[in-house]
């Protein structure tokens, strides 16, 4: 069965976990640091600029964010970690929602982990990997941001940073850029695959 990823919309915001609606699709949960590039990759995945909202201010999604894609899958936007410029309090908000998705019992089946390219390790992106594995939470990595590389760069950098980072030994990595388009009809295809089958 295939997924038309044009057939994409907005159906919830939730503030608090009782606003989500209900787990009647295979649920795919977008994770990663604030400015890591999600809304970028949700309108990359589904052709439409205009679905997501992309901020150039990190840490603006402070909400967990449900789009349905033809009726078949949902994509999870979840408030991002690591934002700079937001006090404590409000952070603490933010990571208390994150934290409460994964632990309010609610049916997910996959993990998009987003890891900006250029960067190494922050202690975020470790924990959140840890915690995976840890729970053997079904992921992907997507390494974001990769239009700068040239083939023979990107794959030197992701030798690099397999070294630098904890993944689960079957965790899928994917290598994708939302402004070239770069590896996201790979990614789809396992989506595709990985919720369908």
């Amino acid at each position: 069965m295939e997924i038309d990823f044009r057939k994409a919309k907005l159906e919830a915001v939730a503030g608090q976990m009782d606003q989500c609606p209900d787990s009647n699709l295979p649920e795919v949960v977008l994770s990663g640091r604030s400015n890591v590039g999600k809304s970028s990759l949700i309108n990359a995945l589904v052709d439409n600029k205009k679905l997501a909202r992309v901020s150039s201010t990190p840490g603006k999604t402070r909400a967990v964010i449900f789009f349905n894609i033809d009726n078949k899958i949902r994509l999870t936007d979840l408030p991002g970690y690591g934002y700079a410029k937001i006090d404590q309090k409000r952070k603490a908000e933010f990571s208390a929602l994150t934290d409460s998705y994964f632990t309010s019992g609610r049916k997910f089946d996959l993990v998009l982990n987003l890891l900006d390219i250029r960067r190494d390790p922050t202690p975020e992106d470790a924990a959140m990997i840890d915690y995976m594995n840890q729970r053997g939470i079904r992921y992907f990595t997507v390494f974001t941001k990769c239009d700068k590389f040239s083939k023979a760069q990107l794959m030197r950098r992701l030798e690099e940073l397999k070294e630098l980072y904890d993944f689960d030994e079957n965790a899928d990595i994917f290598a994708v850029s939302s402004e070239k388009k770069l590896g996201l009809q790979e990614l789809r295809n396992a989506l595709a695959k990985v919720l369908l089958e």
